[in-house]
């Protein structure tokens, strides 16, 4: 295969080569030999047959006398069968059966009368006897090759007389992070200055999948030196991830270092996110190039390396479940890669799983905290409709999700202390929340998408909150509204107001950077309130069309400078410590699906609402009045 810069190769072509490659060079498990008692967990490196036979000996399955079953026989309730002394030998559970005998009478039915016995049933041969071999005989196969060793297997193996095992070597993994900007992880980095955490993610990546990560100190961007630390960790591990650089920027030095340690199968991979990936290797080492932003570095992880690990480790990790869910909104992709889409998942009172993607930005790592799956859109497809049934391959257990809360509509803080208090009281709770905005709510409930959605919709006719959006959307019912709390809506700016913004309509300033909420969003319908009441052109607002999907994403965009005022809750300008100008009190509410309604997690998130801890924690975050 020709290497070619950045090509966009298809993803299972390129794995598919890239494994049949490594494993021409040499690529296979290693092996080592270990205490059975230390083997927990670990692969067998081949099959393990059994030295001796399980018992070893003719042993006693319970206590009570060991004896020929011969001497029993007739033995009935009305014509008993009486022993001496002599015809029998007390024994307790595991003892050898003493020779002459073959049978137990457990002592539970022994009736004794003065030094004699009396048998009111006969035994039968080899009744309650563990006979050699009964579990294990010296040559059976105890575990086959490419197995995971249980603790039952350990106890298995050592009863069959194995007392060291021959494993899988667990393959050291070298990780060089890479970058000019990037640093160690700390409190307080310097504008333009990255925390360096991918390579901890990888390391917990690796080690979930039976791998030993061994992460090198960062590395600049300079050829040399990549290519000197790629050199040294190709001698001193198994395979190399090299993390950035791997794109076609002015100093991505990852594909120079591995031409020059190792070869390049494929530079390019038609996925999104991780199309840089660079596969390449050193002999049977994989040499492994992965772009900078998280989400790039784990799906490339999850897609490429995987498999690589699976042959290193002799594991199999391929056992994703997977469920078929309705997408909750419009889904499109490009035509040009094949996309893994992050989603969070709810199911709704009739069972069906609602699918809700999430931030596809490469570089939003809390997509994956988020996330409770991913779907696979494939390079040939443009995306899917609202309501369309896709498949989504599970991050999380079934179960979980079988049992969760799905929330989706507008974001308060709220939501979150609700959430955590009720982990706190019951740590199996799961909430499926995602921030969609009131409008959101409305189209997610009416759709049977969620149980529950938080929503702050005003009525510009009547300056009431929520009200008649429900009226119009649900002339039938079917919803039940739950009055949440009251909290202030205001203009978010800097700390001392360095621009003297007074009111709604300085928006309109030259020298005023706006940033807006989305679509949809309560805040949003508020913000074209208020410039319909104030007789302002969007047009003339510098950054209407600048969207964010939370309060808190809106405060740190001012804390940072990039934008001088949005709306937003006074707890958000309270977290980033910004100034904040009240223009309205506003109800936000929660609407709950009727079916929903008198469900136990339903009926516990409403409880916590109404819970003293709950008013504390608001309190504490400010600007909220509990009803």
């Amino acid at each position: 295969m020709k290497y070619e810069y950045l090509t966009n190769t298809d993803l299972d072509k390129a794995v598919n080569e890239y494994i049949t490659v490594l494993k021409a060079q040499g690529l296979a498990p290693k092996a080592e030999i270990v205490p059975v008692a230390k083997a927990a967990g670990r692969v067998t490196a081949k099959a393990v047959y059994a030295n001796i036979c399980a018992p070893h000996y003719n042993a006693s399955a319970m206590d009570g006398i060991a004896l020929m079953a011969q001497i029993t026989f007739g033995a009935t309730e009305t014509t008993p069968v009486r022993l001496k002394n002599t015809d029998f030998i007390q024994v307790d559970t595991g003892d050898k059966m003493p020779d002459g005998t073959d049978a137990v009478v457990m002592i539970e039915d022994v009736v004794r009368d003065g030094d004699d016995v009396l048998l009111f049933s006969a035994a039968v041969p080899w009744q309650h006897v563990r006979q050699v071999g009964e579990d294990i005989c010296a040559g059976d196969m105890i575990l086959p090759s490419y197995t995971e060793i249980t603790p039952a297997a350990l106890g298995a193996m050592l009863a069959g007389g194995v007392l060291t095992v021959d494993v899988v070597k667990a393959p050291i993994i070298g990780i060089i992070p890479t970058g000019d900007e990037i640093i160690p992880p700390c409190e307080n980095p310097e504008s333009g200055k990255i925390i360096e955490f991918n390579s901890t993610i990888f390391s917990g990546i690796l080690f979930s999948w039976g791998a030993i990560p061994k992460t090198y100190e960062i590395v600049k961007d300079v050829k040399e030196d990549i290519i000197s630390a790629v050199k040294t960790a190709t001698e001193e591990c198994d395979a190399v991830i090299i993390n950035a650089g791997s794109s076609a920027g002015r100093d991505d030095y990852t594909n120079v270092a591995v031409s020059t340690v190792g070869e390049i199968l494929y530079h390019g991979i038609a996925i999104k996110p991780g199309k840089p990936a660079i596969l390449g290797y050193a002999k049977d080492k994989p040499l492994l190039g992965v772009p900078g932003y998280p989400v790039s570095g784990i799906i490339v992880l999850e897609q490429i390396m995987k498999p690589v690990i699976e042959i290193m480790t002799g594991k199999n990790l391929h056992r994703e479940e997977k469920v078929v869910a309705t997408l909750g909104r419009v889904l499109t992709s490009s035509l040009k890669y094949r996309e893994f889409i992050r989603v969070r998942l709810g199911v709704n009172e009739t069972g069906e799983y609602i699918a809700t993607p999430l931030n596809r930005g490469a570089g939003v790592v809390t997509s994956f905290v988020k996330a409770d799956g991913i779907i696979d859109v494939p390079q040939d497809c443009e995306g899917y409709e609202a309501g369309d049934k896709v498949e989504v391959t599970l991050l999380r257990p079934r179960a979980d999700l079988d049992d969760s809360l799905t929330i989706i509509g507008s974001h308060d803080p709220l939501i979150d202390e609700v959430i955590d208090i009720l982990k706190i009281k019951d740590k199996a709770t799961v909430v499926s929340s995602s921030h969609v905005g009131s409008m959101g709510a409305i189209m997610a409930l009416k759709r049977k998408e969620a149980q529950m959605g938080g929503i702050h919709l005003l009525d510009e006719k009547t300056g009431e909150y929520n009200i008649s959006y429900i009226q119009q959307h649900f002339p039938n019912g079917g919803v039940t509204l739950i009055k949440g709390v009251k909290r202030v809506q205001g203009i978010m700016v800097a700390k001392g107001n360095p621009k003297n913004i007074k009111d709604f309509s300085d928006m309109t300033r030259e020298d005023i950077s706006y940033v807006n909420r989305q679509k949809g969003s309560g805040t949003r319908i508020l913000c074209d309130f208020l410039i319909k009441e104030k007789g302002i052109n969007s047009k003339d607002i510098y950054g209407y069309d600048r969207e964010e999907f939370t309060h808190t994403s809106v405060a740190a965009q001012i804390a940072t400078g990039t934008a001088d005022a949005g709306l937003g809750i006074f707890s958000a300008a309270k977290i980033y410590g910004l100034d904040f100008i009240p223009i309205c009190n506003e109800e936000y509410d929660l609407l709950v699906d009727d079916e929903a309604l008198n469900t136990d997690k339903v009926q516990n998130f409403i409880s916590v609402l109404k819970s003293d801890e709950l008013k504390k924690r608001l309190a504490a975050l400010g600007g909220y009045e509990v009803y």
